[in-house]
């Protein structure tokens, strides 16, 4: 959008919020609701066109820079030391916003849309609690369309890659290689969680008195894992009605659905039979991309409702109480970054400054919606363009989705020891290593079971003889773990991607058109 658009933009919403007081002082008619929202979003919009108007892109990032800074330090001082008016506090964070919504217009891409609605999201949950509450119908709405994406996608661009080039060889050792790299990585993951609780001691003194709303969540859950069958990692693998393993998303039935159908196909050895299906599953590939491009113009919207709800529901204040927890994991996951996925990074001589352009995307999509199948679809065609060939993608992408959370079985054995710790019991080496084991096992395969971590904590719980029941209290923060242990799981999976490309030999900087939103 132009300065002028912005401006024009900017006077409409004026005039708008203007006539609401007008009527509202006429007639008294107008909910109080709407006068707040329309005053609040003018005053983005001037801010916004003033702040575009004055300064340029590189000037506007370190304007963007100086006021959040400017505004989290005022709030750290009226929170720890001495009180300081609503008014400036809001001022400090509608200019921070305005200045980053100009931002967002000047680079113009849906990554930096994304990035924008993260900020407006959290502002709109914290000032309009009421009107947030109702917001998470977004990103339902965005979450609904991606899962239309996924089998057809998944389906096509495996059909396509194995098909077409009938080497079927490959599809075995890419996946024993995909495998064996995903448990390398997810075991370091494990012991890397083991190691940072035992160094910060975060459950020693931890309060872990569930609240009413943690213990219905909990209630839910468990009985949503008894309605269905029980989980068993091999069996569940295999689909035993492809429409069902759609319906229900099993991404890793669908994919071995696909293999089982491209191996198939590529065995006819009449051009006049295999040819239409294999132009059909070209075709719906190619459809399906477009329709991910239009799907992800919904993305900003679904990134901001979905925090504005988190933050509307749960309050900044759910921090308080398990700081050390969610500290820990942070810090947990940022150490398994730098020193496991960097280093493979090396070792690989990835493109790194290409590599994080290209999933900036969807590890933002999957940061804010808390969900790694909401990134898939994103995923999978920024890889496209970073140079990883499409077979390779549609077949170790959607597997690491089953076997390769490494920020989810990181968490897992993080929690289990904070558990243990806060409850008194100290759990010796070998009981730890056994642990380990035990969530190598159980936290195969479950990406599409929802509240699958939490279950999986529970059960681990039970088997080493601990109170699962102090779990439950975990419940106030899952929301704000689930964002860092998500983004992470993404990451390790577009990396794995690009290592089984390399390993492969199919990897080239030149195929992709490198260019990303």
């Amino acid at each position: 959008m132009t300065q002028k658009g912005i401006l024009r933009l900017a006077v409409i919403t004026v005039s708008i919020a203007a006539a609401l007081r007008i009527a509202h002082f006429l007639t008294s008619g107008i909910p109080d609701y709407a006068l707040l929202v329309t005053s609040w979003l003018a005053l983005e919009l001037v801010l916004l066109a003033v702040i575009d108007r004055v300064t340029s892109f590189k000037t506007n990032a370190i304007l963007v820079f100086v006021l959040f800074t400017l505004s989290l330090g005022l709030h750290m001082v009226h929170s720890y030391a001495t009180p300081i008016p609503d008014l400036v506090l809001a001022g400090s964070r509608w200019v921070t916003l305005g200045a980053i919504g100009s931002l967002a217009f000047k680079k113009n891409s849906i990554t930096a849309w994304i990035i924008a609605s993260m900020f407006i999201g959290c502002e709109v949950g914290y000032v309009f609690p009421t009107i947030a509450i109702n917001l998470d119908v977004l990103s339902s709405i965005f979450l609904r369309l991606i899962k239309t994406i996924i089998a057809p996608l998944i389906f096509s661009t495996l059909v396509v890659g194995i098909a077409a080039h009938s080497n079927l060889k490959q599809v075995g050792r890419m996946g024993w290689k995909a495998i064996l790299y995903f448990e390398v990585v997810t075991t370091i993951a494990l012991f890397i969680g083991l190691a940072a609780i035992n160094l910060t001691r975060a459950g020693e003194g931890a309060e872990m008195k569930p609240q009413q709303a943690q213990i219905e969540r909990a209630e839910k859950l468990k009985a949503q894992e008894k309605s269905k069958d029980q989980h068993h990692v091999i069996l569940d693998i295999f689909p035993e009605n492809i429409a069902k393993a759609v319906a229900e998303n099993y991404v890793l039935q669908v994919v071995v659905f696909s293999v089982l159908f491209g191996i198939g196909l590529a065995k006819v050895t009449d051009d006049a039979k295999k040819k239409p299906m294999l132009n059909f599953a070209e075709s719906l590939s190619e459809i399906m991309f477009k329709f991910t491009d239009m799907v992800m113009y919904v993305a900003p919207f679904a990134v901001g409702g979905a925090l504005a709800f988190s933050v509307a529901t749960f309050g900044f204040g759910m921090l308080k109480n398990l700081f050390m927890l969610v500290g820990t994991l942070y810090m947990a996951l940022i150490a398994f970054i730098l020193l496991v996925l960097v280093p493979i990074g090396l070792i690989i001589k990835l493109p790194f400054r290409k590599f994080i352009r290209a999933i900036s995307e969807p590890v933002s999509i999957a940061f804010a919606t808390s969900t790694s199948e909401a990134a898939l679809p994103s995923a999978m065609e920024n890889l496209g363009k970073f140079g990883v060939p499409r077979k390779i993608i549609s077949f170790v992408l959607p597997t690491g989705y089953s076997f390769n959370l490494d920020g989810s079985t990181l968490y897992l054995s993080l929690a289990s020891v904070f558990i243990a710790q806060a409850t008194g019991v100290d759990l010796t080496f070998g009981q730890q290593v056994y642990m380990v084991f035990i969530l190598m096992l159980t936290s195969k395969g479950v990406a599409g079971v929802r509240g699958a971590s939490f279950l999986i904590l529970v059960s681990t719980l039970d088997t080493m003889g601990l109170d699962s029941q102090k779990a439950t209290a975990i419940l106030a923060v899952d929301a704000i773990m689930d964002m860092g242990r998500t983004t992470v799981n993404v990451i390790g999976n577009c990396l794995a991607t690009v290592v089984v490309a390399k390993w492969e030999g199919e990897y080239s900087a030149t195929a992709g058109d490198g260019t990303f939103d």
